[in-house]
Formats: structure tokens, C-alpha cells, sequence
């Protein structure tokens, strides 16, 4: 016992974040290898256990398996609550369990919480958990109502377990779905795809999912009265209006031009929201031009906004960027949004974050295209898919190699803990230094 307590003493709260993932996945992989957990009652291969819960907690989406015709009831539900947890977080969970067994919250756990929400302070941490526990829930449960009505028309009693599994899916961006069949298998949500209702609940959960708790908590606080949000707030909502409906333009101009007006609509809009860090899809991904497939890389590698559902680099480091480069164009001495500055050190952190993912989605799709000796592009997409906790996919997972496999893995766990979290969790304490070394110019660009 006092080891333990002497071992949390030591941890950072980044280190326990990244633990706390670690603990829950490999949980996740017990459970899956079960026989009680396959439809065939067979163990599965660890590594293909490991693979889904990596995906599953990251809220990911890839599969080795397809999720309705492999995995049994108790299969489907080991991933659905391994979605929960990490479309929360496990650090926001292991709170709330302690809260509601009236243990009380240390400091140390109050920091950890802060940095796992990307909270401003950490006054309120206790009060912002049981939003982000009733608000998930409540979505959730509205969700799941709005679409039972159509699946249980079209499969009978499984359809409560449909819209149930499909909501909580959709809401933390994890993409696993379960309308595969024997002869349609990794379908996702192609039946769908002139659906309006089914197609528009979804929407609205992944974009109520990826745009983060502390935005919902500004816009249900300040309403209507767009001058009183935080700017966080302001360029988050700006920043997601942006990056969906310009996509969408592009695929309904280039892409779906063939389909009826309906369908053509309804899937510029799906393929628009669900590659920042959704999963679904409502076409086939293979049908898509390579510059389709190129926006959609860009658009899995910036993902959802920080403290939500969604992984990737958020909407937030884009537009830190953004406005750095609108400012050194104005030779303007910092960058700045709706009439607030942005700190130096923050868009040193964005580009400390662009390099990181950048190199480390191509260095994985080179890894994975040398091992199978398949397309760059394919692997690209892949990688970026994977990076991003997105879930989309060309079809290339399932037939993968066990290095190609960990890749993967590893790109998904990075994903979904984030850049600045690993770097601080592995990095050494800050030194202050009281001197400047000697300054001298470097040209750039």
C-alpha cells in the first residue's frame, strides 16, 4: 500500500493519464480474448484482442474483425463500454467513481483531471466531471431514442441494441458499428445512405461529441451572446463551421455529382463530418478520387477539438497556426483572434504538435508500405486514419502483418493520448534557467 501511494507521489499527471489508457486497453484485451466473447466461442489471438481495444479505448474505429459478425453480444458489449470509457476518458471516470463513493478528490487527482479535459484551472474540476458524465449520457440516451424507431423497424428487437450501440458510438467518435452481416461485412452505415433521419442523428452526435465539453459548457452558460464565449469557444465553433462545410462543397461538386440530389447531399455532409475523427461512412471510401482521399487525410489529421470525444491534432492547433502565419504576413508581433492575443508559447506548441504527427503518420505508412509492399497512398490513409482516431479505412487492416498491426497501435494510442501529453509524461522536469545563451540568426524559408 505504501509502495503504491510512494509510486502516485512520483507520477506526473500526464504519466498517470497515459497509465490509466494503458490499464484500461489491457483490461480490454483479457476480456476479448474470452471464448464468451467471440461469436465461435474461440479464444482470440491476443494481438488481434489487443488491436480492437486499442481501438475501441482510443476511439478509434479500425478493425481486424467486423464487429457484428465476430464478436458475440458479450464481445459487443466489452467494446461498447471500452468506447465509453475512453470517449470520457478514464481519468474523468476514475473521478467520478471516487466521487460517488464519497472519497475525497486530492490535489494530485484534481491536476491529473485538468489536464485530461484541457481545463483552464482546475477550480471547478469536480463540478465540470458531473457535466461531462450527465451530459454524455444524456446525449447518448436522446440519440439512441431518435433512432430506434428506425432500426427497430428494420431488425425487430435488436434494434434497441442497434441505436443504443450506434449512439454512444457516434457521440465519442469511435465509429465502431454493427450492421455488418455474412455476405456485407465492415458495411458501416452505406445502407443508410439516403436515410435522412439516421444520417442527420449521427451527424449531430459526432459534431455534439467533437467539440469538446468546455465549449458546451460556454454555449449552455452564455446562450446566444456569441461576444461572451471564451475565444477558445468562438474559434472552435468558427474553426468546426469552416472545416464542414467547405469540405462538403468539394464533395458535392467533385465527388457525388452521379447521386440523387438526397443522397447527394446527405453524403457530402456524412463524408465532410466523419473524417475529423468519426469513422462512419455512408459510401465506400475506395469510390473516392485521390484528391477526395487527400482532403480527407487533412481533414483525419486535425480531428476534433481538445477536451472532447475526438482525437487528432484539434481544430484549436490549425487555427493557432493559421493565425500565426496571417500574422507574420501582416508583420504583426503575435497572433491573435477576436480581439485577444495568443501566447508565444502556444504556437510553439502547435507546431511542436504539426511536426510530431506529420512525422510520425509518414514514418508509419513508409514502415507499413515497405512491410506489405502495397501503395503509399493506401498506407497513407491508413496511418492518418489511425493517428487521427478516425476508423476510416481503404480495407487494407484486417489482411495486415503483426508489424503493420503495432504500427498501428501505436499511432492510435498517440492519437488518442495526445502529442503534448507523451511529451510531457517521458520529458524531464522543467529547469528554469536564470541566463540566455548567445543569440544568433538563422534564415529561414
Amino acid at each position: 500500500m505504501n509502495t503504491t501511494l510512494a509510486l502516485k507521489k512520483h507520477l506526473s499527471p500526464f504519466q498517470i493519464i497515459i497509465l490509466g489508457f494503458a490499464g484500461v486497453i489491457l483490461l480490454g484485451t483479457i476480456l476479448l480474448m474470452l471464448p464468451i466473447s467471440s461469436v465461435q466461442r474461440v479464444i482470440t489471438p491476443f494481438s488481434q484482442a489487443l488491436f480492437t481495444s486499442v481501438s475501441a479505448v482510443c476511439v478509434t474505429g479500425l478493425v481486424v474483425y467486423d464487429t457484428a459478425t465476430y464478436w458475440s453480444y458479450f464481445g459487443q458489449l466489452v467494446i461498447l463500454i471500452l468506447i465509453q470509457i475512453g470517449g470520457m476518458g478514464v481519468i474523468t471516470v476514475a473521478v467520478f467513481i471516487a466521487i460517488i463513493s464519497g472519497k475525497k478528490i486530492s490535489l494530485m487527482q484534481r491536476s491529473t483531471m485538468q489536464e485530461a479535459i484541457s481545463a483552464f484551472q482546475m477550480g471547478g474540476i469536480v463540478k465540470m466531471t458531473y457535466f461531462i458524465i450527465k451530459g454524455c449520457f444524456l446525449v447518448e440516451f436522446i440519440g439512441a431514442c431518435l433512432m430506434m424507431p428506425v432500426f427497430c423497424n428494420d431488425f425487430g428487437i435488436k434494434g434497441i441494441w442497434m441505436a443504443i450501440f450506434h449512439s454512444i458510438s457516434a457521440f465519442c467518435n469511435a465509429g465502431f458499428d454493427i450492421m455488418g452481416s455474412t455476405n456485407n461485412q465492415f458495411a458501416s452505415l452505406t445502407v443508410y445512405q439516403g436515410v435522412v433521419w439516421i444520417n442527420f442523428v449521427v451527424m449531430l452526435l459526432i459534431v455534439i461529441g467533437g467539440i469538446g465539453f468546455l465549449t458546451w459548457s460556454d454555449i449552455l452558460a452564455n446562450r446566444n451572446h456569441f461576444h461572451k464565449y471564451r475565444m477558445q469557444s468562438k474559434v472552435i465553433i468558427a474553426t468546426t463551421l469552416i472545416l464542414i462545410i467547405i469540405p462538403a462543397l468539394y464533395f458535392f461538386i467533385k465527388e457525388f455529382n452521379n447521386m440523387p440530389i438526397t443522397e447527394r447531399i446527405l453524403s457530402s455532409l456524412f463524408q465532410a463530418i466523419t473524417p475529423r475523427t468519426a469513422g462512419f461512412n455512408t459510401v465506400d471510401m475506395n469510390i473516392i478520387s485521390s484528391t477526395g482521399r487527400a482532403l480527407i487525410i487533412i481533414l483525419m489529421l486535425i480531428g476534433g477539438s481538445p477536451g472532447s470525444t475526438a482525437g487528432g491534432m484539434k481544430t484549436t492547433t490549425i487555427a493557432v497556426l493559421f493565425a500565426n502565419m496571417m500574422a507574420i504576413a501582416r508583420r504583426n508581433e503575435y497572433a491573435y483572434y477576436f480581439g485577444r492575443r495568443i501566447d508565444n508559447s502556444i504556437v510553439r506548441n502547435a507546431s511542436t504538435l504539426l511536426f510530431m504527427y506529420l512525422t510520425l503518420f509518414i514514418s508509419g505508412a513508409f514502415i507499413i508500405s515497405i512491410v506489405e509492399n502495397i501503395d503509399m497512398g493506401l498506407c497513407l490513409f491508413e496511418t492518418a486514419s489511425a493517428i487521427g482516431t478516425v476508423g476510416l479505412s481503404l480495407g487494407i487492416t484486417p489482411g495486415l502483418h503483426l508489424i503493420s498491426k503495432l504500427v498501428l497501435i501505436a499511432l492510435m494510442f498517440f492519437g488518442r493520448v495526445g502529442g503534448l501529453t507523451m511529451i510531457f509524461a517521458t520529458g524531464r522536469k522543467v529547469h528554469h534557467i536564470y541566463g540566455k545563451l548567445p543569440q544568433e540568426k538563422i534564415t529561414v524559408g
